[in-house]
């Protein structure tokens, strides 16, 4: 039996599978982006690598919505709207913090629409999806599909960019706009209302050993906006101590 104010840690652990896999690329992307050592980021193994990793985490933020949403239902309470609003602005706050960061310290290529920009909006945008079922599915692969005719289109507006229409000469280092990505909110909300519904499980799992890998794993699934707001500051100022060190490059990358 699950409690309403219990844990999936199946879900913690998948998240901070993700986590680790958005630390690796980000340092890998740094130190292709800094000049340090050549990394191919942006084709090929890496650039699947880290849509995978999104893929997973906002498939995750869906099944999250969907399991805070039947987790108030089940104390008799209706989900109201304006915490899913504080929420999202909350969410959308730290993306902007991340866009006055990247502005100042990168300049051209600095977030705009990143990944926490999508997810606030997606927290709100999602709150009249979170009582339907295979609908999700359908305007999820719509999202998608908009998404992918956009792709390779470029317009003479910059307004409509959270969307998915990308001005001409656009660049940014982190880009998640509405179309396509709000689509794998919507099948994670899907997959949510299948594996999880009236927040508890429809199959069986063991509770985690304690001092298992896995609990370091779930511990940072459950800090993941924490690590994501901190983790490329680090990255950076790791970057910046090897750069002006006295030990060549070259030889620090070999260790």
């Amino acid at each position: 039996m699950t409690t309403s104010k219990e844990r999936f840690w199946e879900i913690d652990l998948l998240r901070g599978v993700a986590v680790i896999m958005m630390v690796t690329y980000h340092a890998l992307y740094d130190l292709d982006y800094f000049g340090i050592c050549h990394v191919q980021v942006h084709s090929g193994f890496w650039s699947v690598f880290a849509r995978v990793t999104a893929i997973i985490f906002l498939i995750l933020v869906g099944v999250s919505l969907h399991l805070s949403h039947t987790r108030k239902m089940r104390t008799g309470a209706s989900p109201k709207f304006s915490k899913y609003l504080w929420r999202g602005l909350f969410i959308f706050s730290c993306g902007l913090v991340v866009t006055l960061i990247t502005w100042i310290f990168m300049g051209r290529g600095f977030v705009v629409f990143g990944v926490l920009h999508l997810i606030g909006i997606a927290i709100i945008l999602a709150y009249p999806f979170l009582r339907f079922r295979f609908l999700n599915l359908f305007f999820g692969g719509i999202a998608i599909f908009l998404g992918i005719l956009l792709r390779d289109q470029t317009f003479d507006f910059p307004w409509l960019l959270w969307l998915g229409f990308i001005p001409r000469g656009f660049y940014s280092v982190d880009y998640f706009p509405v179309f396509p990505w709000f689509g794998a909110i919507l099948v994670g909300i899907f997959f949510g209302r299948i594996f999880y519904p009236n927040f508890s499980r429809v199959f069986s799992v063991q509770n985690l050993p304690d001092g298992s890998f896995g609990k370091l794993l779930c511990f940072l699934g459950k800090n993941s906006l924490r690590i994501y707001l901190i983790h490329q500051p680090i990255l950076i100022a790791v970057i910046y101590l090897l750069r002006f060190s006295e030990i060549p490059m070259g030889q620090i990358l070999q260790i």
